[in-house]
């Protein structure tokens, strides 16, 4: 978690210098942005982390900054900060995707415990997006032969339901099964099935492919 940066986003100076004093001296990486459009402007250039924005600011505020986030760099986390009666604009926000909102004045600890648990979960989500690629990557290496045995074998069939139902012997199936453990560096059957189900989407069942099937 050492190489990601808190980005905080306020027009107030005074509040930009209060956040970088307090989150250096926790220990955490911090970047400021004196607004949005700025921010945005960095976009592409900037390191992985969480933001954490005001929700009224001059020009594009919060509420807009966070639904853009949304569509050009979904998978980072956004921390709203909110006055008094900005609660509504915040609860939008969380609509539109920030994983949390911070009253002020805060509690340091409040703050520091939300970036904290937000850069985890962005940990969380880096990581498993990087496992999917990897397996998805392996089931593109797999035959069309394989690709049906292993269908065969993540909808629970044993090896002679999956021969019978491709035509083959039962040692040929136990080839191809081989070779898809290979292939896709599983240790065990368990492993494999995770593997493919680690690629579907929530509610799908996978395809052969790492597809979710109809």
């Amino acid at each position: 978690m050492s190489s990601q940066v808190v980005h905080v986003i306020d027009d107030d100076v005074d509040v930009r210098q209060s956040l970088a004093f307090l989150l250096s001296t926790a220990g955490l990486a911090v970047r400021v942005h004196d607004s949005a459009t700025t921010f945005l402007q960095l976009l592409q250039d900037i390191q992985d982390g969480c933001v954490v924005t005001d929700i009224r600011m001059p020009g594009m505020d919060g509420l807009q900054l966070q639904k853009r986030l949304a569509e050009l760099r979904p998978r980072l986390p956004v921390i709203v900060m909110t006055g008094h009666g900005d609660v509504p604009l915040a609860v939008q926000a969380m609509k539109a995707g920030a994983v949390d909102f911070i009253e002020k004045p805060f509690d340091d600890e409040v703050l520091l415990a939300a970036i904290r648990s937000a850069l985890a979960r962005h940990a969380r989500d880096t990581e498993h997006e990087s496992r999917v690629a990897a397996i998805t990557a392996r089931l593109a290496l797999l035959s069309e032969r394989e690709r049906e045995v292993l269908k065969g074998l993540v909808d629970g069939k044993p090896n002679k339901v999956i021969a019978y139902d491709l035509g083959i012997s039962a040692r040929t199936v136990e080839v191809y099964r081989a070779n898809v453990m290979t292939k896709m560096q599983a240790d065990s059957l368990s492993a494999l099935v995770r593997m493919v189900l680690a690629t579907a989407p929530p509610d799908k069942t996978p395809g052969p492919d790492g597809a979710a099937a109809t």
